[in-house]
């Protein structure tokens, strides 16, 4: 319950990442070299705050720990509360994990202005299945029958919604995007590894913006062209659908197989489309539906499938 909780949060997010991307980059009301530069500062302030509090609270309950050691009653009553570990503090992300970060937002919002949705969602999602699928293989989590099938049936229903809205891509939107794709896979799988979601996200975050200055000066030339729209739309994806839903992914990937986490991405873009429906009065049609249904069933069967067949001698 703990990893589907996270994962359908986090998978919430990035659905919401997307759409307010669309809705600021394809609207023109922001560039994507000052986008990226605000969604980063945003999601580094509002995790810089969050993780605030958390080490505030996380030293309290230190002090708390260490009066109540005294006796073996309070020691089993404390880790019954369920408190947080102190040494959580010591979680401070990397620089490969914030330079994959940097590259798959950048890339993305710059993809985006030269691709339409359906060939952009088919692209990134291609390449996030290959490298985390791949590493994931390669790191001995094999696929037993049914859940090469399950993807299979997945991958064709994803298709199935996205390309009848994709043209054929611009050589150079394609490899950003591509670029996008193998970036976030590699974000992903390093999440594996940490000790503290929120805290590795947010220095992550931080790390990310030594790129600022670099965005921010590029982004000049467009200033004129910004609206206050844009800019509110780049706060809500990097402080919420980034910062905080970047933060949620990380809690789940350690519950997850690497290879389950990359499939169930595949529900993002049926999540984002309704979410155009509901917020951008989309058209729901019987495609749509099909493909969803196909998709989100193909997900569940290879997410619940968990037996491995067993190794040949």
């Amino acid at each position: 319950m703990k990893a589907a909780l996270y994962t359908i949060t986090a998978l919430i997010a990035f659905a919401a990442n997307s759409l307010l991307c669309r809705m600021a980059l394809a609207d023109g009301a922001i560039d994507a070299w000052n986008f990226t530069a605000i969604r980063l500062l945003s999601g580094a302030a509002c995790l810089g705050l969050i993780m605030t509090a958390q080490a505030h609270y996380l030293k309290r309950t230190s002090l708390k720990q260490n009066s109540l050691k005294r006796t073996a009653l309070k020691q089993t009553a404390l880790q019954q509360t369920g408190n947080f570990d102190p040494a959580v503090l010591t979680d401070k992300g990397d620089w490969l994990s914030a330079i994959s970060l940097v590259v798959y937002a950048l890339c993305f919002s710059v993809a985006y202005q030269a691709l339409d949705t359906g060939t952009g969602a088919l692209i990134l999602f291609a390449v996030v299945q290959l490298t985390m699928i791949g590493w994931g293989i390669y790191n001995k989590e094999p696929l037993n029958r049914i859940q090469w099938l399950a993807l299979l049936i997945a991958l064709i229903g994803f298709v199935y919604l996205m390309l009848p809205s994709a043209a054929t891509p611009s050589l150079s939107g394609a490899l950003m995007m591509a670029i996008s794709g193998a970036a976030w896979g590699i974000y992903s799988i390093r999440g594996k590894t940490c000790l503290s979601p929120l805290r590795t996200t947010g220095f992550n975050f931080l790390r990310s913006l030594v790129a600022v200055p670099i965005l921010a000066l590029i982004g000049m030339s467009y200033l004129s062209t910004i609206s206050m729209t844009g800019v509110m739309l780049a706060v809500a994806s990097g402080a919420i659908a980034s910062g905080i839903g970047y933060s949620m992914w990380y809690v789940a990937m350690p519950l997850l197989k690497t290879t389950q986490s990359a499939v169930v991405q595949l529900c993002v873009p049926v999540l984002a489309a309704l979410m155009g429906v509901v917020f951008l009065s989309e058209q729901l049609t019987l495609e749509f539906i099909i493909a969803s249904s196909v998709i989100l069933s193909a997900v569940l069967v290879f997410v619940l499938n968990k037996k491995q067949e067993k190794t040949k001698v």
